[in-house]
């Protein structure tokens, strides 16, 4: 009979008949005692391409420290990792989205082939932290993810600079606001080493949502990338994932219909990205608990937003570590009632009782009181109307518009309008739309920081609007509605656009709509006809395919 700590090791460690599986893993450097010793696998998402996973072979070495010391036997393995800020504005970005099923696909099979008691998941940039909780959902084995996190700020003259001003930097320099020399300080100062983007963008979004929803132990991922604790957090990871064997406590116990509110919740109270939208409810649909797009606008309509942090505030990961952490915000919440303080989480003890280990540092400004919020409702809204049918997100937590009416300027690609807006051909007042760039479209879903940094550094931020069926970066602020669903490949109405149509943004009566009539858009879309697709094989032209609409996650089936 198998060990219960070695419950599915036991497989293809133990027997006579299991000779040839124990003489290939000595090979390997494990002796009979490690292959004795439960098997915790370590999902390591290190490449050394760019800053957000460069330090995870470092964090991984740790983890696998403390699953000795608590008695198992760690094998580390790899998977893939595209760095978004690194491919942003290219073709490459198509790749970003389709990583996260990559990865959790990955993740998934070297599990299941190795038959692995636990798991121990290590993620950096954005589409690495869904894509690790979507593979512990699947597999609900016990086990946790630790995120790397954030890079500290880089610094030029006073101020702290994030990536997030060097795509801003990029409009400012094509439309002669700096000149070169200012260009190339920003470039050379933003990104001091190693660590994910440092302000509430797309992996500090995620990386919050991972300890609200309980895959983390809280106080963990908060701890920035280079700081000496968080060797110390990896360690403690790696005790923890036998702690989780010896009690069996699964992901199907902390993955549940209330935890994921409360992830929605800390989205919105930290003016989070709007991919936080995509990933939920792809990580609600492998957990299987009932999600749905008009959920975000619900419970974010309820949440303050409390967290002055940017894109839209004033303030970096690591200044929100300083003033008492992710616990300070969930500690917030939690006496406000304004989420479920009794959701369990890895370590054990629930979020409530996680939140309130934490210390507030006297006369921090980053969280602010429940009574005392930047916007008495947190920063996501979904709009609906002609133009999104299915729904499309938008962040508020940065801007004060609640209405704008622009002509359209109609783009294929993200390429197309990226060169209008350098060329100066946006105006005040207009609306850039960007189609064909949704999850079969693109395909992919490519981010459209690129384009939207330009406006801003070209000062159209507070006078143009955007709208795509593609995604934001977690840096993007301004008026821009993404996700914009049925998208464009699907025949949705975005496709039926045409120059100097008349857009509608209302916020509070939460409408998308393009002012023609109902008749007029009806016979627009009756004569078009799908594009050819992009790309005809391999991955690209799979993921096409199986991919389902963003208003369910951009899932594959």
């Amino acid at each position: 009979m198998a060990d219960s700590l070695k419950p599915r090791s036991a497989a293809i460690t133990d027997g006579p008949d299991r000779a040839p599986t124990r003489a290939m893993l000595k090979a390997a450097g494990f002796s009979d005692e490690d292959l004795r010793r439960p098997i915790i696998g370590v999902a390591n998402t290190w490449i050394e391409i760019g800053p957000c996973n460069l330090h995870l072979r470092r964090l991984a070495a740790k983890v696998k420290e403390g699953i000795r010391a608590a008695g198992g036997t760690p094998m580390e393995f790899n998977t893939v990792s595209i760095s978004d800020g690194i491919s942003m504005g290219v073709e490459g970005m198509k790749c970003s989205l389709i990583s996260r099923e990559v990865i959790a696909d990955s993740i998934e099979l070297v599990a299941r082939g190795n038959h692995f008691d636990g798991l121990v998941c290590l993620s950096g940039c954005d589409k690495t932290n869904p894509g690790v909780v979507m593979a512990l959902a699947r597999l609900d084995i016990p086990g946790l993810a630790l995120y790397g996190g954030s890079i500290a700020p880089g610094r030029l003259g006073d101020k702290d600079l994030t990536i997030q001003d060097v795509f801003e930097a990029v409009g400012a320099f094509a439309s002669k606001r700096i000149d070169e020399k200012q260009f190339l300080a920003v470039e050379n100062a933003a990104c001091p080493g190693a660590g994910a983007c440092g302000g509430q963008f797309t992996a500090n979004t995620m990386s919050t949502v991972m300890e609200f929803l309980g895959i983390s132990p809280m106080g963990s991922n908060g701890i920035p990338a280079t700081v000496a604790e968080k060797d110390q957090a990896a360690f403690d990871a790696g005790v923890l994932v036998m702690d989780l064997l010896k009690r069996d406590l699964r992901p199907s116990k902390i993955l549940t219909r209330k935890s994921i509110e409360n992830a929605i919740a800390s989205v919105a109270a930290t003016g989070g990205s709007t991919n936080a939208v995509l990933h939920l409810l792809a990580i609600a649909q492998e957990a299987g608990v009932e999600l749905n797009i008009d959920d975000f606008d619900t419970i974010s309509n309820r949440t303050p937003l409390i967290a002055d942090l940017k894109p839209g505030g004033r303030f970096v990961a690591s200044d929100l570590y300083h003033a008492g952490g992710i616990q300070l915000v969930a500690q917030r919440l939690i006496k406000a009632g304004l989420i479920h303080g009794d959701t369990i989480t890895v370590t054990g003890k629930t979020i409530a009782e996680a939140a309130e280990m934490t210390k507030e540092t006297a006369g921090q400004e980053v969280v602010r009181a429940v009574n005392n919020p930047l916007k008495a409702t947190g920063g996501l809204v979904i709009l609906k109307g002609n133009l999104a049918p299915e729904g499309c997100v938008v962040k508020v937590a940065g801007h004060e518009r609640m209405i704008h009416r622009g002509p359209a300027r109609v783009y294929d690609r993200e390429e197309d309008a990226f060169a209008a807006v350098q060329a100066g051909q946006i105006k005040d007042n207009d609306v850039v739309v960007i189609r064909y760039e949704g999850p079969k479209g693109g395909p992919g879903m490519r981010e459209m920081l690129g384009v939207t940094a330009a406006l801003v550094g070209a000062g159209l931020g507070d006078s143009v609007a955007l709208i795509t069926d593609g995604r934001f970066s977690g840096a993007t602020h301004g008026l821009m509605a993404g996700h914009v669903a049925p998208e464009a490949a699907h025949g949705g109405p975005i496709a039926a656009l045409r120059d100097g149509d008349s857009i509608l943004f209302d916020i509070k009566a939460r409408r998308l709509d393009v002012e023609i009539s109902d008749a007029e858009l009806t016979a627009r879309l009756a004569t078009w006809k799908a594009p050819e697709p992009r790309y005809k094989t391999g991955v690209m032209a799979k993921y096409a395919k199986l991919v389902s609409s963003a208003s369910e996650g951009a899932i594959t089936r």
